[in-house]
């Protein structure tokens, strides 16, 4: 049985009040608030007992007000990159806000990860809200969104539903960062991943996919089978990891399945991953830097923490 709670989470002035919903089963808790679809907390117990937060985020509303790594939030109307800003949809050219390099990155300079949602309790969650009007952020259409939040035992679940009166581009994902060794642990080199992808996507020095859709075979994004991810890192170029893995080729029936696992094995906490999305970006953190002040002083350097981003193919858009 899962035990749903509301609260009063601030106040933004001009736009209103910010909700934190918590979601308490037996073995996991959860917390949500309604600005940016958030998810701030998920609490989980190791193999000796003890309570840990697991997700990188802030402890007061302003945090969430001033998120610009997007801390646990839903990011839309379209997440990841698009190249230039730049599509064009039923023989019209839109061009966009660039806020990324060169490019356009998760919804633009306002998108729905600072908005304030609208919410409703389900029996086992909580489902947000949100009417995006046509030409926000340079997108064609009016399109209605949910996403639905429900935690039954240890399994988590988020549902999107997104529904426009004219053709537009939409690619939904949640962007919580993870340590399951707990928010506040300095890195992640002692997890071991595993993605259930054949290939991934190269991409170009603006994080654009190129086109190419490349084998994993002998190359160190092949993580099939389980890999410790220090040593991954040291070896894979650049950064680190910011790729789509390709579950499924984009236009494919959906069907759900099991994409990526991660175990940390001092904690004995394991992650496991499932999708109806033709990928999953995964992300090891490159660009936090230390100076973000989170959850109870805690600071969040470089790799300290991974995403595993379930979406569609990056710059969809804009590739045949």
């Amino acid at each position: 049985m899962t035990e749903v709670r509301q609260e009063l989470f601030g106040e933004v002035p001009g736009q209103g009040t910010v909700e934190r919903w918590t979601l308490q089963s037996p073995s996991v808790s959860v917390q949500v608030i309604s600005l940016g679809c958030a998810i701030t907390s998920i609490k989980s117990r190791g193999r000796s007992g003890e309570l840990s937060d697991i997700v990188l985020g802030f402890d007061s509303l302003q945090g969430y007000l001033n998120n610009t790594r997007y801390f646990g939030v839903v990011v839309g109307r379209v997440a990841n990159r698009i190249a230039g800003g730049n599509f064009v949809v039923d023989g019209k050219e839109y061009q966009l806000a660039i806020n990324n390099g060169p490019n356009a990155l998760h919804g633009g300079l306002k998108g729905f990860d600072k908005a304030i949602w609208a919410t409703q309790a389900l029996d086992s969650g909580v489902k947000l809200t949100l009417t995006s009007p046509d030409g926000d952020e340079g997108y064609p259409g009016e399109l209605k969104v949910s996403v639905a939040y429900t935690l039954k035992e240890d399994t988590l679940s988020i549902q999107y539903y997104a529904c426009s009166n004219k053709t537009t581009p939409v690619n939904l994902t949640n962007h919580t960062y993870f340590n399951l060794a707990g928010h506040d642990a300095p890195d992640i080199y002692d997890h071991v991943v595993s993605i259930k992808a054949d290939a991934y996507l190269p991409v170009d020095d603006t994080m654009i996919p190129t086109g190419e859709v490349r084998p994993v075979e002998g190359t160190p994004f092949d993580l099939r089978s389980p890999v410790l991810i220090g040593p991954r890192l040291q070896v894979l170029p650049g950064p680190g990891f910011d790729h789509n893995f390709c579950l499924q080729s984009p236009g494919e029936p959906l069907e759900e399945r099991q994409c990526a696992r991660v175990h940390h094995p001092a904690s004995g906490r394991v992650l496991e991953v499932s999708t109806t999305q033709p990928g999953v970006q995964f992300y090891t953190a490159n660009f936090l830097d230390g100076t973000i002040s989170g959850k109870g002083g805690a600071t969040y350097p470089k790799r300290c923490s991974f995403c595993l981003e379930t979406q569609n193919w990056p710059d969809a858009v804009n590739k045949t």
